[in-house]
């Protein structure tokens, strides 16, 4: 969230939040004027979460239901939108990634914090995300090994108006370490 610059007042968005390690921390940090919208798309993870939201009086956080190929998100509305070890469940990546670009706001960045390794070893090769978010008009702003781990912090942030989908070229993970 540090490194993500998240700050009072924002409004961020928690995606595959599960059972909200991420949102009921995000919470506080945006504080009273900020908000939070924590989304999953299992129902009954949703539910336990929302419990959780109520139970702990976050005033300041909606859970969502979304989809797997579309998380749902208003329109323009976040300055962060977080995907936190989860990137590599997408199995639609880029549909995925076009429609949650639409939820950024102006400046606003995608962050993603995922394990450098193969999808099927639950992880995601940053050469991947770097080329999945490219076909969707999203360039990578930064990017940071986490100390102690395999894991991997890199935002992005709108570069491209947003290509139509049949004009959207998927990547060849053959070129780009994927085959591992």
């Amino acid at each position: 969230m540090r490194l993500a610059g998240v700050r009072p007042g924002m409004s961020v968005a928690d995606i595959g939040a599960g059972e909200g390690y991420y949102t009921v921390r995000l919470s506080p940090i945006v504080g009273p004027r900020g908000r939070v919208l924590a989304e999953d798309i299992v129902p009954e993870t949703r539910d336990r979460l929302a419990i959780r939201v109520q139970r702990e009086n976050l005033e300041n956080v909606a859970v969502r239901l979304g989809e797997p190929a579309d998380p749902k998100l208003p329109a323009r509305s976040f300055d962060r939108i977080f995907l936190v070890h989860m990137y590599h469940e997408v199995t639609q990546p880029y549909e995925f990634l076009w429609n949650l670009r639409e939820g950024l706001k102006e400046g606003g960045m995608v962050v993603v914090v995922d394990a450098d390794r193969a999808v099927k070893r639950h992880g995601t090769p940053p050469k991947l995300l770097i080329c999945e978010f490219a076909a969707v008009g999203l360039q990578p702003v930064s990017s940071k090994r986490l100390a102690g781990s395999d894991a991997y912090f890199a935002s992005f942030k709108i570069s491209t108006p947003r290509p139509r989908p049949v004009d959207i070229k998927p990547c060849d993970p053959s070129t780009i370490g994927e085959g591992q």
